[in-house]
């Protein structure tokens, strides 16, 4: 059984969340200034000190100081002298760095087809007709055993549907020009933003954020603070890794220390822009991979950002300072106040307004399972260095990692554009050249029945799809390969497994 974690204490107690209770999942709230990058920090530290990998966006650019360790400034000396706390015992922590963009950290990549198109339309911002069109796309690439690994295969793909919509229409329905011009502009504003770096090879293998160094987990920190310019990339590819997560680890239910800890900072950006139907899906997932070990963590100005039903999900809390203003805020106090576990001698609604920098009210779960009594406490300083490192320590971190060389080197290979350029390059008209069968139940067709003679000096492609498929979708079922390719528990969850 691990230590409790001891993460902030009063005059008379020390306050400790316990490794067996993380998985209950939590949130951090406040207003901006009150302290959450400090507690998030701090939160971090204890985790990796009892060797549970940690994955958390740094949304400021403050958070990589974590591997170095801290010093002892005027203000922190003041500040324990007044809490009468011991200095901590400074260390930093194991750390590897990641960037969607690919600018501060190691490249992380998914595939098109891993995302799949229930949060492809998210992140494109499409409405139902568009969304239903984009599935359809999925549906031929899944028949067709066409990779879709970066964004230049979904738009071959969409092309090549799009002209050929009366042969697709008898099978798989009717298909908008206009629907189909509508995810074309949206891919291109995604890739203006960066996400042509995201879609991609090598992809992201889990396993790579569960590491331990000398008995610490590894903090794995995603570089936000450029990824936030576009808000909808950066939740929807938290909100994929968390799916991806749960399809990936195994079932180990209650142990003694969870397996990972993820941190969804500005998490308001996931909740604000998603269906019901999609909140639906987010609730199962944190409801759901609790029993895979791993705890989600919330960060964000007010619980109001939160829906209901996640809230009650969330049974760590640790709640910072509000400003009453609007009545909003006023409500969002009053609603605080009735949530946590009463304090006789404690007014959480005043208290609230009253929590001074790096003080919080708090409630951790209790071994029987109940909320603890709340308390008003100081966070607890953390061991490392708080603020960002310089970029050449950043470098040094970079070329010391443990998946160094790993990512790096984009792979492109043979996949939907490459085959429907072939095709194309045959010079065949789509007038005078029937589609032919798509994948048959039990076996795969060999691609040269759709794209006729663009196999010729192109030896071994339909091993090389195989591969592909192997490695990247892996997603058959049984021996079914005809049957769609399963993208993530949020896919399966939707609309179960396409046929």
């Amino acid at each position: 059984m691990s230590e409790p974690l001891i993460i902030a204490k009063t005059n008379k107690i020390e306050l400790a969340l316990l490794p067996e209770m993380a998985t209950r999942h939590g949130c951090i709230t406040g207003a901006t200034g009150t302290g959450k990058t400090v507690t998030l920090q701090k939160l971090a530290e204890s985790f990796s000190n009892i060797g549970v990998p940690v994955f958390m966006a740094d949304v400021k650019g403050d958070l990589t100081g974590i591997s170095q360790p801290g010093s002892l400034t005027d203000k922190l000396e003041t500040h324990l002298n007044r809490m009468q706390m011991d200095v901590p015992q400074w260390q930093g922590f194991p750390v590897t760095l990641w960037d969607v963009l690919q600018e501060n950290g190691h490249p992380l990549r998914a595939t098109i087809s891993d995302m799949g198109p229930l949060l492809l339309a998210r992140l494109l911002n499409l409405n139902e007709t568009q969304e239903g069109v984009l599935t359809l796309v999925f549906k031929v690439a899944d028949d067709y055993g066409l990779l879709l690994l970066d964004l230049k295969d979904l738009r071959a793909l969409l092309q090549f549907v799009g002209d050929n919509a009366d042969k697709f229409k008898t099978q798989y329905g009717s298909v908008s020009s206009a629907s189909i011009g509508a995810i074309q502009r949206g891919l291109l504003q995604i890739e203006e933003q960066g996400g042509d770096h995201f879609f991609g090879e090598p992809m992201l293998n889990i396993e790579d954020l569960l590491q331990t160094i000398d008995g610490k987990g590894v903090i794995n920190i995603l570089a936000a603070d450029k990824l936030l310019n576009a808000p909808r990339l950066y939740s929807t590819f938290l909100l994929w890794l968390l799916s991806e997560l749960y399809e990936n680890l195994p079932e180990i239910g209650d142990r003694d220390k969870p397996k990972l800890i993820f941190f969804f900072d500005e998490a308001h950006l996931l909740f604000s822009t998603a269906t019901p139907v999609l909140l639906e899906k987010i609730e199962q997932v944190v409801r759901l991979i609790r029993s895979k070990g791993v705890g989600i963590y919330f960060i964000t100005q007010n619980p109001f950002d939160i829906p209901e039903k996640v809230l009650t999900q969330l049974s760590n809390r640790i709640q910072h300072a509000l400003r009453a203003f609007t009545p909003r805020d006023q409500k969002a106090v009053n609603s605080v106040a009735d949530t946590m576990r009463p304090n006789p001698e404690l007014n959480i609604k005043q208290a609230i307004l009253e929590l001074s920098v790096g003080e919080a009210l708090i409630s951790f779960l209790q071994r029987d399972g109940s909320p603890g009594i709340t308390e008003r406490a100081y966070i607890l300083p953390p061991a490392s260095q708080i603020g960002p490192i310089s970029q050449e320590e950043r470098q040094q971190l970079l070329q010391s990692s443990i998946v160094a060389g790993v990512y790096e080197q984009e792979i492109d290979r043979e996949s939907a554009f490459e085959l429907l350029l072939a095709r194309a390059g045959t010079g065949s008209s789509s007038d005078n050249e029937n589609l032919k069968r798509p994948l048959e139940e039990g076996g795969l067709k060999d691609l040269s029945d759709l794209f006729s003679s663009s196999s010729s000096g192109r030896g071994g492609r339909r091993d090389g799809v195989m591969d592909a498929m192997a490695k990247s979708a892996a997603r058959s079922i049984g021996s079914s390969i005809a049957r769609a390719i399963t993208r993530g528990l949020l896919g399966s969850l939707l609309g179960q497994r396409r046929r």
